[in-house]
């Protein structure tokens, strides 16, 4: 009868990463198995659903402030479908690299509702407050609503100008309303300067 062959012994032993020997016929390859075990991470389940809830809210606010971090920076591909497209772009730097009478329409809402609240002397206050309304407001009103006329219908005229391929579908209106806000609290954030300057970088 023939004889078996007897096997040999494997050494089944993880080889370290830093041994100086380099592995050749007198040492045996490491497992498959043993090799994948150590590349492998441990994976936290979560342990019930609260557990499960609070990782899915830590997750999406992380996506949150990274998308916010990303359209402050100016990322384009983060934008709302409002903001994106040349013509959008166009219609935010017109915008902010002027000074335009509707953007002190809040500051000055808000001075005359102070100067109302404001406990002015009974001599001079029915004074005060006729001015207010019959010669403020409604100048602010007056000059807000015309510049709102103006730049749409300035912004409207510019981008087929400039982009004729774009469509001019509320290009208007988005520069009108961006024109009333103020300029701090503008979104996207001002890339120009009133005067047309580009706005310097952050450090």
């Amino acid at each position: 009868m023939l004889r078996r062959r007897s096997q040999t012994s494997v050494d089944d032993s993880p080889v370290p990463i830093d041994d100086p020997k380099p592995q050749g016929k007198g040492r045996p390859t490491p497992k498959r198995r043993d090799a994948e075990s150590r590349r492998r991470q441990p994976v936290t389940a979560p342990k019930d659903r609260k557990e499960a809830y609070r990782q899915s809210r830590a997750k999406q606010a992380a996506e949150r402030e990274r998308t916010r971090k990303a359209m402050l920076a100016g990322d384009e591909r983060y934008y709302p479908a409002r903001d994106k497209g040349p013509a959008r772009k166009f219609a935010r730097d017109w915008v902010d690299s002027r000074r335009l009478p509707s953007q002190y329409f809040l500051p000055f809402s808000l001075l005359i509702l102070l100067a109302t609240w404001v406990p002015w002397p009974e001599n001079i206050r029915p004074l005060i407050l006729s001015s207010v309304i019959t010669i403020g407001w409604p100048i602010m009103m007056v000059g807000v609503l015309f510049t709102s006329i103006y730049v749409a219908w300035r912004m409207k005229r510019l981008v087929s100008e400039k982009y004729p391929d774009e469509s001019l579908r509320g290009v208007g209106f988005y520069a009108a309303m961006r024109a009333l806000q103020i300029r701090k609290l503008r979104f996207p954030p001002p890339t120009v300067l009133p005067g047309g300057k580009p706005v310097p970088p952050k450090k």
